[in-house]
């Protein structure tokens, strides 16, 4: 798909490699939880937004969540806080939260909200606070303000995407009294794909997907099912910060989600090479096993 450069016979070539792909995505609900060095790196986010608005302008419904890692701890340190994490997991205090919520809503989301609607008006940014979109508790005490997902209402999602705009979330939730939440990126993209049946959930990450062994860049799985990523995970194979993604990929599939993808971020175009050409790239998850 990705042309630059490429004589007019490579270009019709890629055209028409990508048309299947095309018509059978057409109106399909894609989430895209964008995240890792993709997010810091001026040249990919450029392309990024790029693919999203690519995707919308084919006729496909892409949704974005987002996290901001780097950028809450590069704004924590600024104020001397320093950051634990536990399995993937940040803990929250109430300043750490303050300092997400500014982070992820007033500066990650908005950049890029901008950064799609160069292309056009087609971009809206929201946080899982609003509309009742993630409804959260306390995952657990020793991780202060960190969200379990306990309810999730796509209604302003689809409304979003019943006006032809691609929602950008911020991964922020919040309980019934109104306590806000900071949840881990993955779980919320995860979690509003299975609501809203999508056809697929992509994680942009650092990796080239999933590893056999984690040492080894050359064992990457190019495809697994639910069942076979749930023994990974139940016999502790899988841990750190891919720990939340493949767990979030295994409630996505398990509520109504498709399949889930573990894509590297760091490659331009990663989202139209995975979805618009024949070979793929990364790891798919699917419902059922590989015939």
């Amino acid at each position: 798909m990705v042309t630059r450069g490429y004589s007019p016979e490579k270009r019709t070539e890629a055209l028409i490699e990508a048309l299947p792909y095309i018509q059978r995505f057409s109106e399909a609900i894609v989430v895209v939880k964008f995240g890792g060095n993709a997010m810091v790196d001026p040249d990919l986010s450029r392309t990024f937004a790029e693919d999203i608005v690519l995707l919308r302008s084919v006729g496909l419904r892409p949704v974005v969540v987002h996290g901001g890692g780097p950028q809450i701890g590069e704004q924590l340190s600024k104020v001397g806080k320093t950051t634990e994490f536990r399995n993937g997991l940040r803990v929250t205090d109430h300043e750490t939260l303050d300092v997400a919520r500014m982070v992820l809503v007033g500066k990650v989301g908005r950049e890029i909200v901008g950064q799609i609607n160069t292309h056009g008006a087609y971009a809206v940014g929201i946080s899982g606070e609003d509309g009742g979109l993630i409804t959260a508790e306390a995952l657990d005490p020793d991780l202060g303000f960190v969200g379990r997902i306990t309810d999730v209402n796509p209604n302003i999602v689809e409304r979003l995407l019943a006006e032809d705009l691609t929602p950008v979330i911020s991964s922020i939730g919040a309980d019934g009294k109104g306590q806000s939440y900071n949840i881990n990126a993955d779980t919320i993209a995860g979690a509003i794909a299975g609501a809203l049946g999508a056809e697929k959930v992509i994680y942009l990450t650092d990796t080239s997907g999933l590893l056999d062994d984690v040492d080894d860049v050359e064992s990457l799985i190019a495809r697994t099912s639910v069942e076979e990523l749930k023994q990974k995970l139940d016999a502790g194979e899988i841990g750190g910060g891919m720990l939340p993604k493949l767990t979030s990929c295994v409630d996505a599939l398990e509520t109504g989600a498709s399949s889930a993808h573990l894509l590297d971020g760091r490659i331009p175009h990663v989202l139209l090479l995975e979805l618009f050409t024949d070979a793929g790239i990364g790891t798919m998850i699917t419902k059922e096993p590989q015939q």
